[in-house]
């Protein structure tokens, strides 16, 4: 009964605490706002349990969990960043961040160079792919079993500060030892840029940073100038970021006054448009650009500007449906608020956002496992049966696209389910190709290193019978067994990521999406799209 009883007790102190600390938001977020008789009242409960209850209630742990929870039941993208994780936060739209320049794997636990960052610390240094990395300050961290998060932390710091590795390099009998200086480290925006046989430009955006734009906008100068006729801008994957950045890309091909994208917030001042002022260097260039489930936020705000605007096609699959706006404020402990202040609208009228009244926020965020359960992501008929035809809107050029959260492309790529059987999925969820890839290059990496291009490192490659023989004996090791009608079916598929990742290992991410798009059908659809001519300004129905 005692604890019964204390359990009691606590609710209602609890429940006051959580109120009190909304109206002391409420309060900082509105400083010259007179509090009413209500919110003075919870500031006076506040103070009388800080003075009076029995025991010491630590207020600012209370608030710190209250203040996410309040906000959750807003809406499902404001947030709440506490002081000590903004900065890392920031890092990760800022588009650098301090370190060495180097991307890691660890097989066998052990830390080993897998790329250096042109131009980096580590680059600078000497260090090289396929060094392994025995201490970090003196402290050992070979065989560790240390997570990405730990080895991260140990890595980077702040710009300006040292850090000591010793390093194990392949056919070297001794230690390396290295001292380098965190710098400035530029985040990988623009993953893949490259240039098919039919003169088509391909561009990966990975996410919209403070700089994605300037790097979008030099690929495809780059692209043009090596003799890009048209282009292909991958948005799968991307969840968004800052606008500004999609808003610069979408005027590169937009006509000067077309909308890109509408705000709208609680107020008539609160409403914006941004238009194209017409200084765009591609603004006849045939477009076509891939969205997914996951395409989300900036990610939709270029995709939609581009589809209301006839100005290119829009491939693959629904995106997600995030489009509302986030205003950053700092809070007097350097700890901020994202409160959503406003909705984005693409040119036709249509609210990016998806409906996330009437259900959880947990039902919200898992709404893209409900699209594989109903079989929209695997089927064309399945992906326009969840489409509202009552909300109907048309581009400029009048071809009907429609309302209910997200972009819808116009021409729907379902998942690939022959290929990625249960043979496949077992090798990719256990890492094997990644990790077969891997000791592939760190075997052959002298003969390897030898071949500056694509083509003749391709060239010089095992057969694909000997890959794929090669890899079904790995599994075979790491415990999946050999089941030879799945292989057949996928043996393209695991072949082709194969030599992939060897080439990345290699060559890089450039030549990585050069050899894994050849086997993407949303590209293929894209390529095949552009070349019969059905991206060109204006785009037409399909």
């Amino acid at each position: 009964m005692k604890n019964h009883f204390r359990t009691i007790y606590w609710f209602p102190i609890i429940g006051a605490a959580l109120l009190c600390a909304g109206m002391w938001l409420g309060y900082l977020l509105s400083p010259r706002v007179d509090l009413d008789s209500s919110q003075r009242k919870m500031l006076e409960v506040l103070a009388l349990i800080n003075r009076e209850y029995v025991d010491d209630v630590p207020l600012d742990s209370l608030v710190e969990i209250t203040i996410p929870e309040l906000l959750h039941n807003l809406d499902p993208h404001s947030a709440y960043i506490s002081a000590k994780d903004l900065e890392r936060v920031n890092s990760e739209l800022e588009g650098s961040f301090g370190g060495i320049g180097i991307q890691f794997q660890t097989p066998g636990d052990t830390v080993t160079v897998v790329e250096v960052i042109a131009g980096s610390p580590a680059y600078k240094a000497g260090l090289l792919p396929g060094d392994r990395i025995v201490t970090v300050d003196s402290t050992d961290i070979a065989g560790k079993k240390l997570s990405n998060e730990e080895i991260f932390a140990k890595l980077r710091g702040p710009k300006g500060t040292k850090v000591k590795l010793s390093i194990r390099r392949p056919g070297e009998k001794n230690l390396k030892n290295f001292t380098l200086v965190r710098g400035d480290i530029p985040q990988a925006i623009i993953e893949g840029v490259y240039m098919t046989p039919d003169s088509i430009g391909y561009v990966r955006v990975s996410r919209f940073a403070r700089d994605t734009y300037e790097q979008f906008y030099k690929a495809l100068v780059n692209l043009r100038f090596e003799g890009a006729k048209s282009f292909i801008v991958d948005l799968r994957g991307n969840t968004g970021g800052y606008m500004e950045p999609a808003v610069m890309m979408a005027n590169e091909f937009l006509e000067p006054g077309s909308v890109i994208v509408e705000t709208r917030g609680r107020n008539l001042d609160d409403n914006s448009t941004i238009e194209a002022d017409g200084t765009g260097l591609f603004q006849d260039t045939p477009l076509a650009v891939l969205i997914d489930e996951v395409s989300a936020s900036a990610s939709e705000i270029f995709s939609g500007a581009m589809q209301d605007n006839d100005r290119a096609v829009i491939i693959g699959r629904r995106s997600f449906g995030k489009g509302l706006v986030q205003k950053p404020i700092l809070l007097a402990d350097s700890s901020e608020l994202r409160l959503t202040v406003q909705r984005y609208y693409t040119p036709s009228g249509r609210c990016i956002q998806k409906d996330y009244t009437g259900e959880g926020i947990g039902e919200y965020e898992t709404e893209i496992y409900r699209r594989y359960l109903n079989g929209e992501i695997f089927g064309s008929e399945q992906a326009d049966s969840v489409i509202d035809k009552s909300l109907i809107f048309h581009t400029l050029g009048g071809r009907n696209v429609y309302g209910g959260g997200g972009i819808s492309p116009d021409y729907f790529v379902p998942t690939d389910t022959i290929r990625r059987n249960t043979y496949y999925v077992s090798v990719v969820n256990r890492g094997l190709i990644n990790s077969y890839a891997y000791e592939y290059v760190d075997l052959n990496r002298a003969e390897l290193s030898k071949y500056k291009t694509l083509d003749e490192l391709l060239r010089n490659l095992d057969s694909d019978y000997v890959l794929l023989n090669s890899f079904v004996r790995y599994a075979v090791e790491k415990g999946v067994r050999r089941r030879p009608y799945y292989i057949e079916q996928s043996a393209s598929l695991i072949v082709n990521q194969l030599k992939s990742l060897i080439v990345r290992y290699v060559l890089g991410m450039d030549a990585f999406y050069n050899v894994y798009n050849k086997e993407d059908e949303d590209v293929r659809k894209a390529i095949s799209i552009i070349n019969q001519g059905k991206a060109d300004f204006p785009v037409k129905n399909n």
